[in-house]
C-alpha cells in the first residue's frame, strides 16, 4: 500500500485569479468548472482543506547478509565446527570417533537451519546426544544440554576468529564498491547476520575495511563500520531465520518502511526471511547455495561485480510497480 502525506490549503492564502475558482465557506468548498455542473468538498476544520498525495516508495535502505554475502565463509565455519568437536572429543552415540561434518552434510545443513546454537542442538537431537570432555555421558537434562552447546559454540567462534584474523580471507566481489556507492548516495545501510555478533564484528572489522580494487572507493575499517546505520546479529533477536524478526527489527530501528528496503542474501533461508517482512531480495549466491530455489527474489548474481547501486534501484522500483 502506498504511503501518504498531507497537502494542507489555506484558501485565504490564495492568489486572487485562483480563488475566483471557488466558492469558499467555513464549511465547505466548491470549484466552478468549464461545465455548468461544480464539485464541492465537506471540510471537517473551518478554512483548512485536506488533499491526499500519494507517494511511491524508493530504496532507501541496503541490507546485507554477513556470511556468504559479505565473505564465502560456510566452509571456515565447517572447519571451526569440526575443530571443536575434535578438541572437546564430542562423540555422539553411533560412532566410536570425534564428530565430523563432512562439506556436502554440511551444505545441506547449513541451508536448512540458520544459527549455530540451532544446527547443533537439531543434530543432536536426531543422531544422539554426545558424550565429551565436558560431560562423560551424555547430558540428559535441558540445563546440561544447554551448557554442552554452549560451551562447543564458544569455543568454534574463538577458532573461527583465529580463521579470520590469519590474514587469509578477502571479501566477495563487489560487496566493498556496492557499500561505498550507496553511502555516497545517501542510502541507508545495515548488516543482519544470524552468526554470534562477537563474529560478526570480527568480520566486518577485518574485511570491510579493506582496499578496494583500484583504490579510489576506499575507506578505512573504522569509516565502513561507522558508516553502519545497524547492525544486527543472532545474539540481537529471538528467532533465527527464516524468521524475518531479524529484518522487520532492522526496518523498525532503521525507520523506514519494508517496502523501501532491499536485502542481499545467499541462501534460501535469508530469502525467506527477507520475503516473510515483506522486504524485495536479491541473491548473490555461493558454491553451496547455487542450487536453491530462489524464485521469490527479484534478482539473481554469481557475485556483485556487475552489480551497480542504478541496478538494484532500477529492480526495487520494477517490483513496486509489478505488485
Amino acid at each position: 500500500m502506498a504511503s501518504h502525506s498531507t497537502l494542507f490549503i489555506s484558501p485565504q492564502n490564495l492568489s486572487s485569479n485562483f480563488s475566483s475558482l471557488f466558492y469558499y465557506s467555513p464549511q465547505s468548498l466548491t470549484f466552478r468548472t468549464k461545465k455548468s455542473s461544480s464539485l464541492s468538498l465537506t471540510t471537517t476544520k473551518p478554512r483548512r482543506l485536506s488533499l491526499s498525495v500519494s507517494a511511491s516508495h524508493s530504496l532507501q535502505a541496503l541490507i546485507f547478509d554477513c556470511d556468504g554475502v559479505i565473505l564465502e565463509s560456510e566452509h571456515l565455519h565447517r572447519e571451526a565446527y569440526n575443530d571443536a568437536f575434535a578438541y572437546l572429543n564430542v562423540r555422539c552415540p553411533s560412532s566410536s570417533q570425534p564428530l565430523n561434518w563432512d562439506l556436502q552434510f554440511y551444505d545441506v545443513l547449513q541451508n536448512l537451519i540458520g544459527g549455530g546454537k540451532p544446527k547443533m542442538r537439531w543434530y543432536f537431537k536426531e543422531h544422539g546426544w554426545p558424550s565429551s570432555t565436558i560431560f562423560e555421558t551424555p547430558p540428559e537434562s535441558d540445563e546440561e544440554r544447554a551448557k554442552l552447546i554452549d560451551t562447543l559454540q564458544d569455543w568454534k567462534t574463538e577458532r573461527y576468529k583465529e580463521i579470520i584474523k590469519s590474514g587469509t580471507v578477502e571479501p566477495r566481489p563487489g560487496v566493498l564498491r556496492l557499500m561505498d556507492e550507496a553511502k555516497a548516495a545517501g542510502k541507508m545501510l545495515a548488516v543482519c547476520s544470524a552468526a554470534t555478533k562477537s563474529s560478526v564484528v570480527l568480520c566486518l572489522e577485518n574485511l570491510i575495511g579493506m582496499v578496494i580494487s583500484g583504490g579510489d572507493s576506499y575507506l578505512n575499517c573504522e569509516e565502513r563500520f561507522k558508516g553502519l546505520d545497524c547492525f544486527l546479529a543472532g545474539d540481537d533477536v529471538k528467532e533465527k531465520k527464516p524468521d524475518p524478526l531479524i529484518y522487520l527489527t532492522a526496518a523498525k530501528r532503521l525507520g523506514v518502511s519494508e517496502k523501501d528496503c532491499l536485502v542481499v542474501e545467499d541462501s534460501v533461508i535469508g530469502l525467506q526471511a527477507a520475503t516473510k517482512a515483506g522486504m524485495s531480495c536479491v541473491i548473490t549466491y555461493t558454491s553451496s547455495t547455487a542450487d536453491q530455489d530462489f524464485k521469490d527474489s527479484i534478482a539473481i548474481y554469481p557475485d556483485l561485480s556487475n552489480v551497480r547501486l542504478s541496478d538494484l534501484e532500477l529492480l526495487l522500483q520494477n517490483k513496486i510497480a509489478a505488485s
